[in-house]
């Protein structure tokens, strides 16, 4: 991981319900969510690391949005979707990014990200410190950095028109 990765994990607030969406405290968790995003926000925001954008629907159970990441000067930008698992905190959602399903070989069928190695055993070991924001930060950034400049220069995808 590298500093200013360690440096933004350091600054997101840590969660400290574990409440999954059919849990009591669902709500509350997800005003802690909510918060630790809003804050990810401002920090990319302050260091011009902007790179995502996402929603959630109303129970907080489906996230969608675009992401984004700029490499040689062109910004390459992708869907992003994914629903909170109902074992949730304890496991860890899912980020796909549909449209690059196929793509790469650290990819699962329907676009999900591969995190298994690096993330996953980082965030069980967090739980229920770890939310959506460090599932961002420490899942689909690293791997975006990693994957997305291998595929461009490969040509397997092309910043949108």
């Amino acid at each position: 991981m590298d500093d200013g990765v360690k440096k933004t994990v350091g600054a997101l607030p840590l969660l400290s319900i574990k409440a999954g969406p059919r849990d009591e405290q669902w709500g509350e968790r997800l005003k802690q969510e909510y918060a630790a995003l809003i804050k990810y926000i401002q920090i990319n925001k302050a260091d011009d690391n902007d790179w995502f954008k996402i929603e959630s629907n109303p129970t907080g159970t489906t996230w969608t949005g675009k992401c984004w990441y700029v490499y040689n000067h062109v910004k390459y930008e992708f869907d992003l979707r994914f629903d909170i698992p109902v074992t949730y905190p304890e496991t860890a959602p899912e980020i796909e990014l549909p449209e690059l399903d196929g793509k790469t070989s650290k990819m699962y069928r329907g676009g999900k990200i591969c995190t298994t190695i690096h993330f996953k055993p980082l965030w069980s070991r967090n739980v229920p410190k770890f939310g959506i924001s460090h599932a961002l930060a420490l899942g689909l950034g690293p791997w975006m950095a990693t994957e997305i400049p291998q595929m461009a220069d490969a040509g397997v995808i092309q910043p949108k028109k």
